[in-house]
């Protein structure tokens, strides 16, 4: 008879048995990490593998053991992540308790755009113009060196030790001063202070750190191997007490060390965390064998990692296709003419996806997509909305048409010429004698650049005006305090415009550049898709990382495009790039299409490059090699017999 003395030994079993039910859908190595309760745990999770159902159910076991839900801690990269979480561990509690673990990102955030009105603020006070001191580039300075654990007196203290513009780094310094004293005049912390104030409040107060050490008794640590400087001191300061820290990441998919992501963090977590019980998730639940086998012996080349071996029981599925294309005109439309056969075979447009490793790659892939009307959405910004392009085309319209307003309100100061909305509006209203000193002989600067490029209009073709605008404007000059990563796409961007407009070189000087702006109107004009409409997904490797879809085009498998630019031997930029390539690859289902291209333009003109090494690591039996492939022969063949040759192509 059931009574009140034996319902908790009742509930009790019930609990048993529900938790039992959840741990027979995990497969060995999953429940093993499910059951590791106590101590340090470093999951490897491979691509695939099932890593959120492991630690949502690790979650539940653990609230199964007795611990509070609101003693559990789970940190995770993105707001999507996190809501994914919470939402499968909820529908797995059977009591429908709406009490959950503390699952989040490592940021509740402060609007950039108020982020950046403080600091102009902070350089007014300091008497510097945000026009020539520019709010993005000392924004990106203070975001660096905060995630690396850098202090405002830290960075005073090391200011002269590191390679820069001393001059720019006391300004960066005075108004990151003025700049923190007006957050806490609001009571506010900034996207990145609310990681480096939060280290730094755990590191040097004993009763904060101890409050949250009491209160999070077990610390889960998603995509660890993304983690910056700041971030590792969080988790390591958080889990020093109970020593119950659960991360889980994978060494191969680290792949964001130009934002401040160290590797290290994973592969040193067994020497940071004593007694470390390490579960490698090696069965893939995504891919079949062929992608697989491709992806596996592409990583095992890069020696930054811990070692895995992935498998899976699904089906042996195609081959890797490879298809050689003789111009990325040629590859975007055979990538387009494949893409709609796949579709009229069936295939869901969402369920496709084009991979490039750069931005400007996108351009000749969207005009391929548009003649053959496939719908295609771009997770990023389109090519022709891209700042630096606008600015170019709106130097050639003022050239061209000196009261086009709006082309000259947008370059009047880009670059930074300190003429500001007052003046602009003087210079629209024919007063420009009413000018500041300053602002005058501004404008009088800016107008021999007009002058110019209405001269160099007459003789240069488009490709060569555009970089010549690109160099007599100041653009070029403006773009050497970016960081790297984004000068570097930022010029590619330009040199994609500039081989946009080859196409129009050859037509008289009259037709040329209309023609040129016309065609670019006309594709920037395009309408915006309809959210709901089924479309195509164009994107960078790096935007695909979490996602999947049944069929993946990897586009430009180019040395010196992919893995990017030449690597100097620099083994840990090439593992980088290697990483990449093996996240691009097990982002697909079922196929795999890889494209070169023997020439690109670059700049304008031809660049041919050999392809991609990363082809060479993938075993041969996995590979499906296209007709023109076969023609042009094996890729050794063709770097050392010379594509020009093979092709019999004129320069």
């Amino acid at each position: 008879m059931l009574t009140g003395e034996n319902w908790p030994l009742l509930h009790g079993i019930v609990s048993i048995s529900m938790q039992e039910e959840h741990l027979k859908s995990l497969n060995p190595s999953q429940r093993d990490a499910v059951l590791h309760i106590q101590g340090p745990l470093l999951i490897l999770a491979g691509a695939g593998s099932g890593k959120t159902k492991t630690l949502t159910h690790r979650m539940l076991h653990i609230v199964h053991s007795g611990i509070d839900p609101r003693n559990i801690l789970a940190i995770t990269f993105t707001n999507k992540a996190a809501s994914e979480m919470r939402e499968r561990f909820l529908s797995m509690r059977s009591d429908k308790n709406d009490v959950t673990p503390f699952i989040g990102t490592f940021h509740k955030i402060l609007d950039r755009s108020q982020t950046k009105t403080l600091l102009k603020e902070a350089m007014r006070r300091h008497g510097y113009d945000p026009k020539v001191l520019d709010v993005n580039k000392v924004l990106a300075v203070m975001s660096r060196k905060k995630g690396a654990l850098v202090t405002l007196k830290r960075f005073i203290d090391t200011m002269g030790q590191d390679k820069g513009d001393r001059h720019f780094k006391e300004a960066v310094s005075e108004v990151w001063n003025t700049y923190e004293n007006l957050l806490e005049e609001e009571g506010a912390l900034d996207f990145d202070d609310l990681l480096l104030k939060t280290a730094v409040l755990l590191g040097g107060n004993e009763d904060i750190r101890n409050k949250y050490q009491n209160l999070w008794s077990h610390v889960h640590i998603d995509e660890y191997q993304d983690t910056n400087a700041v971030q590792y001191e969080i988790s390591r300061l958080l889990a020093q007490k109970s020593r119950n820290i659960c991360a889980v990441g994978d060494a191969d998919q680290s792949i964001y060390s130009w934002r401040g992501a160290d590797i290290k963090n994973i592969l040193n977590f067994e020497e940071d965390f004593k007694d470390t019980r390490l579960i490698k998730l090696e069965t893939n639940y995504r891919s079949t064998q062929n992608i697989l086998g491709a992806a596996q012996g592409v990583i095992k080349n890069n020696k930054e990692r811990i070692d895995k071996e992935l498998f899976t029981e699904n089906a042996e599925g195609e081959k890797i296709f490879l298809r050689t294309s003789i111009t990325e005109s040629d590859e975007a439309q055979f990538v387009a003419q494949k893409t709609q056969e796949l579709i009229n075979n069936g295939e869901d447009p969402e369920e496709i996806a084009v991979l490039y490793r750069t931005n400007f790659q996108s351009r000749a892939l969207e005009e391929a997509f548009l003649m053959n009307h496939i719908p295609y959405q771009i997770l990023g910004t389109k090519f022709f909305d891209r700042a630096e392009v606008k600015d170019i085309l709106a130097y050639i319209g003022v050239a061209l048409n000196p009261k086009s307003n709006t082309d000259l309100a947008r370059i009047i100061n880009t670059p930074a010429r300190g003429i500001g909305k007052v003046s602009l509006l003087k210079i629209l209203e024919g007063n420009a004698d009413g000018l500041s000193a300053k602002a005058k002989a501004s404008y009088i600067e800016f107008q021999k650049i007009i002058r110019d490029i209405q001269e160099q209009l007459k003789t240069l073709p488009p490709s060569e005006l555009i970089m010549h605008i690109f160099d007599r404007s100041g653009v070029k000059e403006s773009f050497k305090d970016l960081p790297e990563d984004e000068r570097e796409e930022r010029t590619l961007n330009i040199a994609e415009l500039a081989t946009l407009a080859k196409r129009y070189d050859h037509l008289p000087p009259e037709e040329n550049i209309s023609n040129f702006l016309t065609d670019a109107a006309l594709v920037s004009d395009q309408d915006s898709l309809d959210e709901g409409q089924k479309s195509v997904r164009l994107m960078t490797v790096h935007a695909s990382k979490g996602l999947e879809f049944n069929t993946v085009f990897i586009v430009g498998m180019e040395e010196g495009l992919f893995p990017y630019k030449t690597m100097d031997d620099r083994d840990r930029d090439v593992e980088e790039e290697r990483r990449l390539f093996y996240v691009a690859l097990t982002r697909a289902k079922k196929r795999v299409i890889l494209t070169h291209a023997i020439m690109r333009r670059v700049f304008g003109t031809r660049d041919m490059q050999p392809a991609s090494s990363f082809i060479d690591e993938i075993d041969k039996k996995h590979i499906e090699y296209s007709a023109e492939t076969q023609e042009a022969g094996s890729i050794d063949t063709q770097r050392k017999k010379g594509i020009a040759d093979i092709f019999d192509i004129e320069f």
